[in-house]
């Protein structure tokens, strides 16, 4: 509740200041963060005037495309490390790195009710989202190191570009099973018996952190988005996300 005043608070004094023609903030934000950002994006609008055009793409690809000059004003990550690594290139504003989100990942079989004896036990094609570029591909590989099924699903595993490529190989079909982020399956309306919700504590966390670019030329205003996503928990919950303890507002 506090954290909501604060950000009130702020969008207020942001609003004298925002002039007639309000800008736009452009945010490179994590596959599996799209649609809930587009909800907040949505309330944020409504409130301030100021227009969010959103770029999603796999972290690692955003990342890259951010060191090679792309132009966001704000960068929503689905991990802690990209967000972290352009500090220290001198490429994010250091007082606006913060945790927003904590991602959640589930095993998801369409049409039958999966468990963790059936993700130990399963046989068959597998997507999961490339562990290389995307957060929640390399936390699949490592419930699969965990359970000692990567040699038995060699050949079978099927890499999506990013989580949301990932969670389209399941729901057209063309993969029975897949680990995919909780919050695609919210947004989806899958029912609860056709996913299984992994242990957290299998794979390193999905911390997922936000920095205002030093490059924006916005910034007022991507600091006034994120003090606004910041304050969205009840929402952010009822995606999928589960909410950080350090979630605060700048």
């Amino acid at each position: 509740m506090i954290r909501w005043f604060r950000a009130l608070f702020a969008l207020c004094l942001f609003s004298l200041a925002i002039p007639t023609q309000a800008a736009t903030v452009t945010v490179a934000v994590a596959a599996n963060f799209k649609s809930t950002l587009e909800q907040v994006a949505k309330g944020f609008t409504e409130q301030t005037g100021i227009q969010v055009q959103i770029s999603s793409g796999a972290t690692g690809a955003l990342y890259t495309q951010i060191l090679h000059g792309a132009p966001y004003d704000l960068f929503l990550a689905a991990d802690d490390e990209r967000p972290a690594l352009l500090v220290e290139k001198g490429l994010g504003e250091p007082d606006t790195l913060n945790s927003y989100a904590v991602g959640l990942l589930a095993f998801w079989v369409p049409g039958q009710q999966p468990d963790e004896a059936s993700l130990t036990h399963w046989q068959g094609r597998l997507a999961i989202a490339n562990p290389r570029i995307a957060p929640y591909g390399a936390a699949a590989e490592q419930v699969g190191e965990h359970l000692d099924i990567l040699h038995r699903l060699r050949g079978n595993i099927v890499r999506g570009n990013n989580i949301l490529h990932t969670f389209q190989y399941v729901q057209s079909g063309n993969v029975p099973a897949g680990l995919v982020a909780l919050a695609q399956l919210r947004q989806a309306g899958i029912p609860d018996q056709e996913f299984w919700l992994v242990p957290p504590q299998w794979h390193d966390s999905l911390q997922q952190q936000a920095v205002v670019l030093k490059r924006s030329k916005h910034p007022a205003e991507a600091r006034a988005l994120l003090d606004y996503l910041m304050a969205q928990d009840d929402l952010l919950s009822q995606a999928g996300y589960a909410i950080p303890d350090d979630h605060q507002s700048l």
